[in-house]
Parts: structure tokens; sequence; C-alpha cells
């Protein structure tokens, strides 16, 4: 191409650890339990600095989507299209990487419940903890038109809602690998302002304000565009420079441009180069410490709430036996936001990555272990 800043020939760098994209996720993890938590304070923080903390919870589910598509084609793109991993293994593998910390919050959510109700400290706000909302939930499905699925751990309809990405993947991957980058990116584009208007004329939503229920048909088409962004990152070159740039550029609109109003559509294109951006500039000193709070920011998403509800339940019963001043009450908020980068910390150490490790264990057992010959294999490839 004409223009060197961009070019089809020059080799691409590859996904690393430690850099930019490390970075974004646990910087990303850390704005969402900021939004989780702002509404807990004596007053929240949407009303007494700007109302960027509350509107920016749907802004960062969607990085977080696009990213997941994005981070994941990166990976996985090559061994499943080559044929080296099958949909199943990894559908399998990503299912077993988010269901068992999933699994173990909404235990703990229940028994925390149980407990506090038998000690006669039932919930502030109980509509949030109803029983037939539970099974939806635990079982990952209240993404996909399934009743239930409200309250308790409420954040995991992403989770959810990934799920069914993670089966679709193998299937857009397919797609998108006959196509061109710049086909892919048109398309990728084209399919998200589709699903919006269909979402309007159907609904009377716009994806991003799609209900808990539907949540599947709100992350499918950023996934798929986070997916879309990736292939145009690993076949077109971008000056290492110029990604900066626009990275940084594009930062600084997105957070000046919410500080004053909702721009839905404007605010997805400046996540997206972002993301692009990220993804375009080499690590050439991969930090250790960014890859390890990357690693984290998982833990920090599926456990904050948890924390939320757990603390606060406390705190709220001191607050009103103290009769604790505003300064105070204040100070528990801040230390309830420590709390939830501690409980995250300790749950990723003590509980999911040993967990994790013992998966990744047993899917390379089953992975080496022989299949029985019972006879000639037949191709009916032709």
């Amino acid at each position: 191409m004409a223009w060197t800043a961009i070019s089809t020939r020059n080799e691409t760098p590859a996904i690393s650890r430690g850099g930019w994209l490390d970075a974004l996720r646990f910087i990303v993890a850390s704005l969402i339990i900021l939004h989780h938590f702002q509404a807990a304070g004596p007053v929240p923080l949407a009303e007494v600095i700007n109302p960027i903390f509350e509107r920016g919870g749907f802004l960062l589910t969607n990085f977080f989507l696009i990213d997941s598509g994005y981070v994941l084609m990166r990976v996985y793109g090559p061994s499943v299209g080559a044929g080296k991993m099958s949909a199943g293994d990894f559908f399998a593998k990503r299912f077993l990487r988010v269901y068992p910390a999933h699994l173990l919050m909404g235990l703990v959510l229940v028994v925390l419940v149980v407990a506090s109700t038998a000690a006669g400290i039932g919930p502030r706000n109980p509509e949030w903890f109803r029983w037939d909302q539970l099974p939806a939930q635990m079982t990952l499905t209240q993404a996909f038109g399934v009743y239930g699925g409200l309250g308790w751990n409420a954040p995991s309809w992403s989770i959810s809602a990934l799920v069914g990405c993670y089966l679709a993947f193998p299937w857009l991957l397919k797609v998108m690998r006959r196509m061109g980058p710049w086909a892919v990116l048109a398309g990728v584009v084209a399919l998200y302002l589709l699903a919006n208007q269909a979402t309007h004329a159907l609904f009377g939503y716009p994806v991003y304000q799609m209900p808990m229920m539907y949540g599947f048909w709100r992350a499918l088409p950023l996934f798929i565009l986070g997916m879309g962004l990736a292939v145009f990152t690993e076949k077109v070159w971008i000056a290492p420079k110029l990604a900066a740039v626009v990275g940084i550029v594009s930062a600084v609109a997105f957070f000046a441009l919410e500080l004053h109003d909702k721009h839905a559509l404007i605010a997805l294109t400046l996540i997206s180069l972002i993301i692009l951006a990220a993804g375009a500039v080499p690590v050439t000193r991969p930090s250790k410490l960014v890859e390890k709070l990357s690693v984290m920011s998982f833990s920090m998403f599926i456990t904050n709430e948890v924390t939320r509800i757990a603390f606060f339940g406390v705190a709220n019963v001191m607050i009103a036996k103290l009769a604790l001043p505003v300064a105070a009450q204040w100070g528990l908020w801040v230390l309830g936001v420590v709390m939830a980068f501690v409980v995250a910390f300790g749950f990723h150490i003590l509980v999911d990555q040993p967990i994790q490790n013992r998966i990744k264990t047993w899917l390379k057992s089953r992975r080496r272990r022989p299949s029985p010959v019972v006879g000639p294999v037949v191709s009916l490839e032709g």
C-alpha cells in the first residue's frame, strides 16, 4: 500500500502477555468494581462527582465483550481454524474456565443469605434474592430468554452470554477466515449497526440496553466485532507510533465524551480503536506485574458483587446501630472498595488458580489419551 503507516505486507506483531492489552483488562475490571460500588456510599458518586460513574457501566461491559472476542480470536483462532483444536475442545476449555468460579460465588451467596436470615439479619433488598431467580443464574442460562437470573450475582449475565458466544466461535471463525481484512472489518461494523436497528424495531431497545434476559443477543454482535478487529490486526500492519497515538487520543476522547453525555455509538467506535491500537503495539518489554494483574481480572469481575453484598450488609448494620457520621461512612466505603481487590486477589491465588491448574492437567491428559481402535477408519469426505 502507498501509505507506509498501514500495510498488508509487513508482518503484524503476535499477541503477547504483559502489554497494553493486559493492562486494559485490569483497568476495565477495576472500573467495573468502581461502577458496582459507586452507589454504596453515603451518596452515589454519580451524584456528587459525575454521572459517568452510573452510565459508564454498559460501556465497560461493551469493552469486556469486544475484548473477549478480540483476545479469543487471536489466541485460539489459529489452532481452531487449522483443526488443531476441535470446536468441542474449545468450548470445554472456555466453559471450564468460567463456570467453576461462577458456581462457587453463587453458592457463597446462597450460604450468606441463608445464614444472615437465620441470624435475624435478612437482606435489605430481598427482591434481589428471590429463589425462583437462582436456577437460571446458577446454570448460566439467564441470558438466553430463560426465566430468572435477576439479582444474586447479577453481573454474571455477561458470562452466560459469553457461553453462547463460545459455541458460535468456531463457525464465525470459518466465515471470517474466508474474507479479507477490510471486508471483515466492514462486515462486523455493518452487522452491529444492523443488529442495533433490529433490536430497536423488535424490542424498542438499542443493542447495548437489551434486558439481561436477552443478554446473548446483546453480547454476540459485540463479540463478533472483537473477532473482526482481531482478524484486521492479524493481517494489516499498523505502524506502532500511529497505533500508540490512535490509542491515546481515543482513550482521552472516550473519557472526555462520557463526562458530558452518553454517546453510545461514538463511544463504541472509540473503544474499538483503543483495542485495535493496543493489539497493534508490539510488546517489547513485557511486564510480569501487568500480566499477573490481567490474569486476576476475571476473579475481580466474578467476586466483586458478592464482596459488595457481604461487606455492605455488615457495614450498613454498623452504620445504623452506631449512628456513624458521614466521614466514617465514606471511610467504610473506601475500605469496601479495597476489600473487593483483596478478595479478588485471594480468590485468584487460593481458589481459582488451583482449580484451573487441575482442569488444565485433566484436559491435557484427556487429549493425550489414545482412542481405542475398533476397526478400519473410513473417510466420509470423499
